[in-house]
């Protein structure tokens, strides 16, 4: 592990709540944050952290490559058969279909919805159709504004992340007061 990256990770343990009881939590790929800052995927980083705290996690995202499609779709294939864990999420990438990961929702494997935002907001019914027909789990990254929160809600997602709502604290509102409030239209189930 490079001295940069042991330094990041030093310290770093699984969630707790103000009690010390255990909070939940999943384990991102942290492939959004190499792609902000230009840097490549820090494999190091994602292992010391899947085998510090993976096995506890809600869910593990395989590696993938951000907005990268095929070549992600080869990369998280490559990664599939390392990651012992009862349920890993498949990041789909712009230019990926059901079709191509289909063969791959097994064994409580499921679908994070990821890529550029313009695909991910076309594209979201056509992966929660998907995973509505195949019965996995379906997570949507990057749900920072109450429009997306709705589109995820119909199209029936079972989770969604975001930053705005940790940012900001004039949003700290913003999701719960979001789920409170029903859609006149239902959400899919």
């Amino acid at each position: 592990m490079s001295p940069d990256t042991l330094k990041r990770c030093k310290g770093k343990t699984a969630p707790r709540w103000p009690d010390n009881t255990p909070a939940s939590y999943a384990l991102d790929n942290g492939a959004w944050g190499c792609h902000q800052q230009l840097k490549p995927f820090d494999v190091d980083a994602f292992l010391w952290a899947f085998d510090r705290i993976g096995a506890n996690a809600d869910w593990v995202v395989a590696p993938d490559i951000v907005g990268g499609g095929a070549e992600s779709l080869a990369l998280t294939r490559a990664w599939l058969p390392k990651l012992k864990h009862r349920r890993v999420l498949i990041a789909v990438q712009d230019g990926m279909t059901p079709s191509q990961i289909a063969p791959l929702i097994v064994d409580g494997r499921g679908v994070f919805v990821g890529g550029s935002t313009d695909w991910k907001l076309k594209t979201l019914p056509m992966w929660g159709e998907f995973a509505q027909s195949v019965k996995c789990y379906f997570h949507v990254a990057r749900v920072n504004t109450i429009r997306r929160f709705r589109a995820c809600q119909f199209v029936g997602a079972s989770s969604i992340d975001g930053s705005r709502a940790s940012r900001w604290a004039m949003d700290a509102d913003f999701l719960p007061s979001a789920a409170r409030q029903q859609s006149l239209f239902g959400a899919r189930v």
